[in-house]
């Protein structure tokens, strides 16, 4: 019986829907705008973090990142934080390290071949930083140890590089002028294109040992330092280790924060996860609120679709209709708008973002995943009954004499 009743407030429901259309379309536009701009949010944000998760990925969950890091106190005191490449030979001796990159940034540099000048970011490193940095050769070779270790005057560049210096499609062999230093073209890295805006291609590496030699000033080199560990399990452990070396040879004093960052691939995506996930949730909270106003538009109409049927709901109770079913039919009704308009806005809301992450240059495309859409039906679904109910009730209890009356 309770299924009947159910399945023929069903019916009525959408008859009445259809009945009035475009009052019906109106009624929903709250919703439909509050959904849209919920999933648009989310799934441009969402976007943004996937991507984000697949650059860390590359680095593998056994890493660590070691960077100098200065509070804003420190600045204002005009102490200037620096990894140097002391450091690095101090955490080369560390137990439980299977590889261990510097990572030198030149800056600027200009770099000429011909009549040709070009300045581009000059990293100094060493056969590791293939993998971390995951340059991968198009023509040619990448660095290799023997080139740190002779100090070679070699170097590979990306494409953005070759086609701005004008060099040949496979530039392997060529001699460019890094600075005032000759060096050869040993690789062509394949294409990575751009993220966020930044060019990926426009680069030149160059063994580590080489920057060191023509760097100048050793003490005003700062640098970073990847490390890759032969055990996960011993992750803690060389990070604490790595902490305390770092601290003693900074005479950093008990109680003084550090003038570094010793921190995991692991940790630096979840940094990244919790900033944009409370991105979202607090977007989402702002443009939800419109959510609520579309169900307080949707209450409004069915309050006066009961006053409109007020006859209507009289000649049902005369006839023998229950109150339940006179609550279900119109508890119906307003659902059913409320996920009719869910849909729309869900469907509207991801063709917006991926049109919005489409118009940004460089932008990673638009994401929209399962909880977000599963969220917007449930919430929709409530807003439904939440503001379906008074109208409901308020037809449900009218005296049907009364409501026979009424004109």
């Amino acid at each position: 019986m309770l299924l009947f009743d159910i399945l023929e407030s069903l019916r009525s429901a959408l008859r009445s829907i259809r009945a009035h259309g475009f009052r019906s379309f109106l009624t929903t536009l709250g919703i439909i705008i509050g959904v849209a701009a919920v999933i648009a949010t989310v799934s441009i944000i969402q976007g943004l973090q996937f991507s984000i998760n697949e650059q860390f990925q590359g680095l593998g969950t056994n890493s660590i990142i070691v960077q100098s890091f200065n509070t804003f106190e420190r600045r204002l005191q005009g102490i200037v934080a620096r990894i140097s490449p002391s450091d690095f030979d101090l955490l080369s001796r560390v137990e439980g390290i299977a590889t261990i990159s510097p990572i030198i940034g030149g800056g600027g540099s200009q770099l000429r071949y011909g009549s040709q000048v070009y300045a581009t970011q000059i990293t100094g490193s060493t056969y590791s930083y293939q993998d971390v940095a995951q340059v991968y050769m198009k023509y040619g070779r990448f660095l290799s140890d023997a080139d740190d270790i002779t100090r070679r005057r070699v170097v590979v560049i990306g494409e953005t590089v070759r086609e701005n210096l004008n060099l040949p499609e496979n530039p392997v062999d060529e001699y460019v002028r890094v600075g005032d230093e000759w060096m050869k073209v040993i690789g062509l890295a394949e294409e990575k294109g751009q993220l966020f805006g930044q060019n990926q291609d426009n680069f030149a590496i160059i063994p580590y040992s080489t920057m060191r030699s023509i760097a100048g000033n050793q003490n005003e080199l700062d640098m970073a330092i990847q490390l890759t560990l032969g055990n996960l399990d011993q992750m803690e452990a060389v990070q604490d280790q790595v902490t305390a070396l770092l601290r003693n040879a900074h005479d950093i004093e008990p109680g003084e924060d550090d003038d570094f960052q010793v921190r995991s691939s692991e940790q630096l995506t979840d940094t990244f996860n919790n900033i944009l996930g409370s991105v979202t949730f607090v977007m989402g909270g702002i443009v939800g609120i419109s959510l609520l106003v579309g169900g307080i538009g949707i209450m409004n109409i069915m309050l006066v679709s009961v006053t409109e049927r007020t006859k209507e709901i009289g000649i049902c109770k005369a006839i023998g209709a229950k109150r339940h079913q006179i609550l279900l039919q119109f508890l119906f009704e307003s659902l059913l708008l409320c996920l009719l308009g869910g849909l729309i806005g869900l469907t509207i809301g991801y063709g917006i973002g991926l049109a919005a992450s489409a118009a940004i240059p460089d932008f990673p495309r638009a994401v929209v995943p399962l909880w977000a859409v599963l969220l917007s039906f449930l919430f929709s679904a409530m807003v439904g009954l939440v503001f379906g109910i008074m109208p409901a009730a308020k037809a449900a209890n009218l005296d049907p004499i009364d409501a026979l009356r009424y004109e």
